[in-house]
């Protein structure tokens, strides 16, 4: 029977399942009982590496497996409006809007990112994230809007991801968060890691976090607020709002890592990926590019200015 290979790193909010239950929650189509036998034969392998039905999965764990063809989702092509800032043979960038999940869960294979770049793209995207993440390299969360790679190719999907590997992107995002900052600029050095008593949040974690940098850039200060331009160094999940709010300046709108209230009517976080920049894999040279503030964004900061 035809099969394929699904290669997929593990999400926050799969933190600390067993690997069954993960990889039948991710595909939805396969029993447990079957995947334990995949396991048990030796054909589901974790950072390259064979385990046992009952290993607990870690965020960013590599999982790597076969499925027949036919048990594999159908995920549709959908036409959603695309905000493409660039496109050529290997890639398109596109300016993520809010509220729109990048690629399809168990449960919800519709009008998601990865629904309108299978329709834009009419097939030509990398395999290699597997069936329910074609042409995604990287990702950003729902509630934030911005600039994201879709590779095209395999080819590509390799070469961006080993620039992000090494760090050889540039990424900046625009943020408005709690606070007045006093110094003008500054940069947080602080290993990211599974928070210790609620799984669905990251948090500074020295013991078992992973190597974090940010470089923050203060653009405008408001009156309790503070609009900052933060530079990516490593990428790690949630990775700015974890930094900012560990120096005690979370962003506005974000409840997952604050309790404190905007007077403001917010859908998430105030935090928007604005610049990507990276050596294209096929032209060889540096090329970069810029997602507009989204309206909401320009809005906020009107009336913080207004205050």
């Amino acid at each position: 029977m035809d099969a394929d290979e699904v290669v997929f790193e593990a999400a926050l909010e799969m933190e600390g399942e067993r690997i069954d239950k993960c990889i039948s929650n991710y595909l939805g189509t396969l029993s447990r009982s079957y995947i334990q036998k995949m396991i048990k034969d030796g054909n589901v392998l974790v950072n390259d590496t064979s385990v046992k039905a009952n290993y607990r999965v870690r965020v960013d764990d590599r999982i790597r497996f076969t499925v027949p063809k036919s048990i594999e989702p159908d995920i549709p092509a959908q036409e959603i409006p695309l905000d493409i800032l660039y496109e050529d043979a290997d890639l398109l960038i596109v300016n993520k809007p809010k509220n729109m999940v990048v690629h399809p869960a168990p449960g919800h294979y519709e009008g998601t990112l990865v629904n309108a770049i299978l329709y834009h793209c009419r097939g030509a995207l990398s395999g290699i994230n597997g069936v329910l993440r074609p042409g995604i390299v990287h990702r950003i969360d729902k509630d934030t809007t911005g600039s994201l790679i879709i590779c095209k190719n395999d080819k590509t999907h390799h070469a961006i991801a080993a620039l992000l590997k090494t760090h050889d992107i540039t990424r900046t995002y625009r943020a408005i968060v709690f606070g007045v900052i006093r110094e003008d600029e500054g940069t947080i050095s602080a290993p990211i890691g599974r928070h210790p008593t609620d799984r669905k949040k990251m948090a500074v974690n020295e013991k078992n976090g992973k190597h974090a940098v940010t470089h923050y850039r203060v653009l405008e200060r408001f009156q309790g607020y503070t609009y900052v331009e933060c530079q990516l160094e490593t990428g790690r999940t949630h990775q700015i709002r974890v930094h900012m709010a560990s120096i005690g300046h979370p962003l506005l709108g974000d409840m997952t890592y604050t309790s404190q209230k905007a007077p403001f009517k917010l859908e998430g976080q105030a935090l928007h990926a604005m610049t990507i920049g990276f050596i294209h894999p096929t032209f060889h040279k540096y090329m970069e590019f810029v997602a507009p503030l989204p309206e909401y964004f320009t809005n906020l900061l009107e009336v913080l200015r207004c205050r």
